[in-house]
C-alpha cells in the first residue's frame, strides 16, 4: 500500500517574535523542520511534500540542504488554515497513494516509530483516519479528544467550544494524522471556513463520523513526542526533552553521564562503551569518542574524532583528530586540521591549528602551533609559538623526532628543525636547525653542546 506524506510548514510563527521563520529555529543545531522530516523520510514511498508559505525560499533552501532524500514543495499563499494547506498539496499527491501521513514542522520530537504505528493502526482498525494524542494533566490550549464507548473518536472539540464535562477530558490532540487518501481528497472541498475564514483538518473527524466511518486515536507512549513549538519557551523545553531522550539512549548503551541534564550530545555523534561524559560537555556534528575516554567537564567538541583512553577537560576542539591515550587541557583549543597522534599531551591554554603532533609529543602550556608537522617525542616548551603568518601568507614549520623546543621559543616559518635538535629558552629561530644542534639567542645561532 503506497504511503505519501504532507508536512505543514507555512505558518509565520508570530509568537516566536523573530524575523526567522519558526520552522527554521534550531534545536541541537538543526532546524525544526528537518527534525520533523526525519520521522517520515524513511516511511513514505514517494517524496514527501512540504507546504511552505512564510519565508518559503529560506525554508526550501534549508530543507534541500539538509534532507536525506528528495522532497517536493507546495506553496500556501495566503495561509488559510491547516485544511487549506492540505488542499495546496493536492495537485502533487492526488491519485498517487492509498494512505497519507499529515504532520507539522513544529513538532520535531515525533518519531518514525509512532508514524509507523498509526499506519498499522489504520489498517488494523479499518479506520478512515487515525490521529495521535497524548494524555496530559494540563491540556489547556488544546482540543479535547472525545471518544465513543468502543474507543473510537467521535469528535475533536476546541477548548473554547468545550462543555464543562469535556474540559475535564485529559486526552488532547497532537496533530499528526494517517488518512485514507482517496477519502480525503474527495472530502476536502466539503470543509467549511471558520469565522476567521480558515479551514481546519480537525473538521474531517466530524465529517467521517457523520458518514459512519471509524476514526481511531493512538496515544503516544512518550508524551514529549506531542510537544509543539509556539514560542521560545516551547523551543527551550523541546530541546531539553530531545537532549534527555538522546542521553538516555546512550546511557542504555553503556555511556556514563555524570550530569545528563547539563550534557549535550548531537544527533550525529557516536560514543563507544565506557565513555564518561563530565558535566557541561557539549558534543556536536560528526563527533566520535572511543572507549574509556573521559570528556569534560566544560568541554565542547565539534566534528572531532577522539580515540580510546583519552582525557580532555575544559577544552574546545573543532574539525580535529585525536588518537589514543591523549591528554588535553585544561583550557586547550584544537582548530581545524589539528591532528594529535597517540600519547600526545597538550597543557593549559595550548592551541593547535592545521598541524600534526607526532606520537608521544608534549606541548607545554601557553603555546601555539600552526601549519606545522611535529615528529615523535618532541618537547614543546611553555610559551612556544610558530610564527606562521607573514601578513600575506601562511608558512610551514617542520620539527624532527626527539627535538627539544625551549620555553618561549619563537619559530619563524618557513622553518625546519632537525631530529634531536634543541632551542634554548627565549630563542628566536629564523633559520633551519640541523640535527643534533643547539641554537640560542635572538636571532638563534648554533652553540656547541656540552653533553
Amino acid at each position: 500500500m503506497t504511503i505519501a506524506s504532507i508536512m505543514l510548514a507555512a505558518g509565520h510563527g508570530t509568537r516566536m517574535k523573530s524575523a526567522l521563520p519558526k520552522v527554521l529555529h534550531p534545536i541541537l543545531g538543526k532546524p525544526l523542520v528537518l527534525h520533523a522530516l526525519s520521522a517520515v523520510e524513511n516511511v513514505v514511498d514517494i517524496p514527501p511534500v512540504v507546504v511552505v508559505g512564510h519565508g518559503a525560499e529560506d525554508v526550501q533552501a534549508a530543507i534541500q540542504a539538509g534532507a536525506k532524500h528528495e522532497v517536493h514543495f507546495a506553496v500556501q499563499e495566503p495561509q488559510l488554515g491547516t485544511g487549506h494547506a492540505v488542499m495546496c498539496a493536492r495537485e502533487l499527491l492526488q491519485g498517487k497513494s492509498e494512505q497519507l501521513i499529515i504532520t507539522f514542522a513544529d513538532m520535531p520530537l515525533l518519531t518514525q516509530a509512532s508514524i509507523e504505528r498509526i499506519i498499522q493502526l489504520r489498517q488494523e482498525s479499518q479506520s478512515v483516519m487515525v490521529i495521535t494524542t497524548v494524555m496530559s494533566e494540563e491540556p489547556r490550549g488544546f482540543g479535547r479528544v472525545i471518544r465513543a464507548e468502543d474507543g473510537s473518536v467521535i469528535a475533536i472539540v476546541e477548548e473554547v467550544d468545550c462543555t464543562p464535562e469535556q474540559l475535564l477530558v485529559r486526552e488532547k490532540n497532537t496533530s499528526a494524522y494517517c488518512v485514507d487518501a482517496n477519502w480525503l481528497w474527495k472530502r476536502l472541498d466539503g470543509l467549511k471556513p471558520s469565522s476567521k475564514g480558515e479551514y481546519y483538518i480537525t473538521d474531517l473527524v466530524a465529517m467521517a463520523v457523520a458518514e459512519g466511518k471509524r476514526v481511531s486515536a493512538h496515544i503516544l507512549e512518550d508524551p514529549v513526542e506531542g510537544l509543539g513549538i509556539n514560542d521560545r519557551v516551547d523551543l527551550a523545553d523541546t530541546e531539553r526533552a530531545l537532549r534527555m531522550r538522546i542521553n538516555r539512549d546512550w546511557m542504555r548503551q553503556g555511556v556514563t553521564f555524570i550530569d545528563p541534564w547539563s550534557t549535550t550530545v548531537g544527533l550525529d555523534v557516536s560514543l563507544a562503551q565506557d565513555v564518561v561524559l563530565q558535566p557541561n560537555t557539549m558534543l556536536y556534528g560528526n563527533t566520535s569518542i572511543g572507549k574509556n575516554s573521559v570528556i569534560g567537564p566544560n568541554t565542547t567538541l565539534i566534528d572531532t574524532q577522539v580515540g580510546e583512553n583519552c582525557h580532555i577537560q575544559y577544552s574546545v576542539a573543532e574539525s580535529a583528530q585525536i588518537a589514543n591515550h591523549v591528554t588535553m587541557g585544561p583550557f586547550a583549543r584544537l582548530r581545524k586540521g589539528a591532528i594529535l597522534k597517540d600519547y600526545v599531551h597538550i597543557g593549559n591554554f595550548g592551541e593547535v591549528k592545521d598541524s600534526v603532533l607526532g606520537e608521544g609529543t608534549k606541548m607545554g602550556h601557553f603555546s601555539y602551533i600552526g601549519n606545522a608537522d611535529i615528529g615523535k617525542d618532541v618537547n614543546i616548551g611553555a610559551g612556544t609559538i610558530t610564527c606562521n603568518y607573514d601578513g600575506k601568507e601562511k608558512h610551514h614549520t617542520q620539527i624532527g623526532d626527539n627535538a627539544f623546543i625551549g620555553s618561549d621559543t619563537m619559530l619563524v616559518a618557513p622553518l625546519k628543525i632537525g631530529k634531536n635538535a634543541t632551542t634554548a629558552a627565549g630563542a628566536v629561530v629564523n633559520r633551519d636547525v640541523p640535527e643534533n644542534t643547539l641554537v640560542i639567542g635572538v636571532p638563534a645561532k648554533p652553540k656547541e653542546r656540552k653533553d
